[in-house]
């Protein structure tokens, strides 16, 4: 399958699985299971299934023709190209693809002289008047191919303006743009890009990171930062003719190394394979040349042979255009259409279905409960029914009188479940502290203060690293605080459940340590930053700004996402104390009602015991509904990418537009 096919199926599966999901969620509701904890997690499920985003980020220095593998790998069912791909016309700035349906389908281009302002991208997003804006007609080819364009436009500064806006380096001067003979320097027109249509792979949630050379992600802290390193896979593209230049390592080991975790979805294209294509060689010597400059590319950059995929962009699109099945083959675009759909639809599938699988075992586990308590209860009465046969009204009439003085004694013991919750709050309320927005903002005050002094930062790496070391101790303080919660409520619970022969179970404590590794990957991904190299760069008072910024706004979200997991870990803990309280007034009532028809009438008795006879077997019919469609939901998975190796040339030549 090619990687449009398998995200095709990759999307039929979320839209499935998100509507039976919907379907669950009125079920419980319907049956009065669908308790505050449970609701949310539905919709967490829901909105992470429906909303997911892939983001497959392209980078490469200039002239590496990585316009033109997009336009093969995603636009050739246009018939023509879309991202501006010929001689002498790149993209020149960050360009991301994607489709919002609430948005007109659109060009919106962002003035590359809001570098000189403060703002973050982030938030530059939510000041859309900024943005120059232009409307695409997605049925006409030609003009969305001509308004793309735009993306490849350039404008001329002087040196000073060029120095100011993050191109030019006293300390670097091979890096530099050339110099016109009337003293200017060329530099893109826009600073970012976002582009949104309708293509069915970004309706489905597929974005398109398209990023210029090295000189354009050095000055743009936030995609090295944030959206590189939130990719779901990076395909770097490397020239055949030339292998890894000076510039295309350094793109390598100063932004797309972080780790040796998750390398399997960096992906490194050797394009224009067919420069080497020679009438006066055999096929045997072409294959034997481009096989070495794959080997000496995959030695250099520290990946497996196999990460290394040699390509035609030109030629693959042109075969799909055109439909000659041995071109594309010849291309070996389907090898990499391959090894994308293994690489990140496999990753991030393995991903959902993991988040799938631990959501959905949790609901079932909790309405699970619920209907054990009711059945438990039942059967309680049950027993207690049976025991009425044959005796008279004064024992019924002192029956009635236990039951009401069970129900008083019970309402008089909500002291103990009050100081539980009591105790809990309190140090709920620690951990909520320690996560909250203010305290990450007091733990950055040293490094932005540092960040902001003017001139030459020498001790900077220093302070990043105690900054990180603080953020990591808030992190851990949290579990430990979370595990302190956990053991104390743990206790309660099984001293509830003995006193009132409740079910509570609680939840495991909410796991830090993949918030720790995200600190620990937004850290390396600023250490770059903080070398000799960028010295000059970092003297600059508003590259500095934008490197803060890019850095709050990304420690946020994880801080944000850490928040939300306790609060969820914490309403199931307190929704799941809520129902089973609910559920034995609910009880006590059942029972008096029962009682008081049997006084009234002789046949009551029997009419009761039959009823609660029905009512279980209806409980044992919700139990096996529940599991049903729970199941059902786990069991809906499309097949692994790995098993569909088989299929090497994709058998729709070109997406549909």
């Amino acid at each position: 399958m090619s990687f449009n096919e398998q995200f095709d199926q990759h999307g039929a599966w979320r839209r499935d699985f998100a509507l039976r999901l919907k379907l669950l969620s009125q079920w419980l509701k319907d049956h009065e299971l669908l308790n505050a904890a449970v609701e949310e997690r539905l919709l967490r499920l829901e909105s992470q299934v429906r909303s997911d985003k892939v983001m497959v980020a392209f980078v490469a220095e200039f002239s590496r023709g990585k316009s033109e593998l997009i336009n093969a790998i995603f636009f050739a069912g246009y018939g023509r190209r879309i991202m501006p791909a010929s001689a002498g016309r790149t993209t020149m700035c960050p360009t991301e693809l994607g489709y919002d349906a609430d948005i007109v389908p659109c060009l919106r281009l962002l003035p590359i002289e809001t570098r000189l302002q403060p703002q973050a991208l982030m938030e530059w997003r939510l000041a859309p008047e900024k943005w120059l804006q232009i409307n695409l007609d997605v049925k006409d080819p030609a003009q969305l191919a001509q308004v793309l364009q735009k993306v490849a436009e350039v404008r001329h500064v002087s040196q000073d303006d060029a120095r100011a806006l993050g191109f030019w380096h006293d300390g670097t001067p091979e890096d530099n743009p050339m110099v016109r003979a009337d003293g200017l320097v060329e530099v893109p027109k826009w600073r970012h890009a976002l582009i949104n249509i309708a293509h069915p792979l970004l309706k489905q949630g597929l974005v398109i990171l398209d990023t210029p050379g090295l000189n354009a992600i050095g000055a743009e802290p936030e995609l090295t930062v944030s959206l590189l390193p939130q990719a779901h896979a990076v395909v770097f593209i490397l020239a055949a003719d030339t292998g890894v230049t000076k510039s295309d390592l350094s793109i390598w080991r100063e932004h797309l190394v972080s780790s040796s975790e998750g390398s399997d979805t960096r992906l490194v294209v050797l394009n224009k394979i067919d420069t080497l294509w020679d009438a006066l060689s055999t096929p045997a010597q072409i294959q034997a040349q481009i096989d070495r400059q794959r080997a000496t590319s995959a030695e250099i950059l520290g990946l497996p042979v196999s990460q290394v995929i040699p390509v035609s962009a030109q030629k693959g699109l042109v075969a799909k255009v055109t439909g000659d099945k041995e071109l594309l083959l010849a291309s070996q675009l389907p090898a990499l259409e391959l090894a994308l759909g293994q690489g990140v639809m496999g990753q991030r599938q393995k991903i959902l279905q993991t988040a799938v699988a631990g959501g959905i075992a949790e609901l079932k586990s909790e309405a699970g409960r619920a209907l054990g308590i009711r059945r438990r209860d039942q059967a309680e009465q049950m027993l207690e029914l049976r025991g009425l046969r044959g005796k008279n009204g004064s024992v019924i009439k002192h029956m009635r009188v236990r039951i009401e003085h069970e129900q008083a004694e019970f309402a008089n013991s909500g002291t103990k479940i009050h100081a539980v919750r009591s105790v809990h709050n309190s140090l709920l309320a620690d951990v909520l502290n320690l996560l909250s927005l203010p305290t990450l903002k007091a733990e950055l005050t040293e490094l932005m203060t540092a960040l902001k002094q003017p001139g030459i930062k020498l001790r900077l790496k220093k302070t990043y690293g105690l900054t990180f070391s603080r953020l990591r101790e808030a992190l851990q303080k949290g579990q430990e605080l979370t595990t302190e919660i956990h053991s104390m409520l743990d206790s309660s619970f099984r001293q509830i459940n003995t006193e009132f022969s409740f079910s509570l179970q609680l939840p495991p404590a909410p796991d830090m340590a993949r918030y720790v590794q995200d600190l620990d990957l937004i850290e390396r991904s600023h250490l770059q930053y903080l070398g000799l190299g960028n010295i000059i760069r970092l003297a600059q008072a508003e590259f500095s700004e934008r490197l803060v910024r890019a850095l709050s706004n990304r420690l946020r979200m994880v801080f944000e996402s850490a928040l939300s997991e306790v609060e969820l870990w914490n309403k199931s803990a307190s929704s799941q104390l809520d129902a089973q309280l609910r559920e034995r007034h609910r009880n006590f009532s059942r029972r008096l009602e029962a009682v008081e028809r049997i006084q009234q009438a002789a046949s009551g008795l029997d009419e009761r015991i039959v009823e609660l006879n029905d009512q279980d077997a209806q409980l044992k019919e919700l139990e096996a509904k529940l599991a049903k469609m729970t199941a059902g939901l786990l069991d809906l998975q499309p097949l692994p990418f790995a098993a569909q190796e088989s299929a090497a040339v994709p058998a729709s030549m070109a997406m549909p537009a």
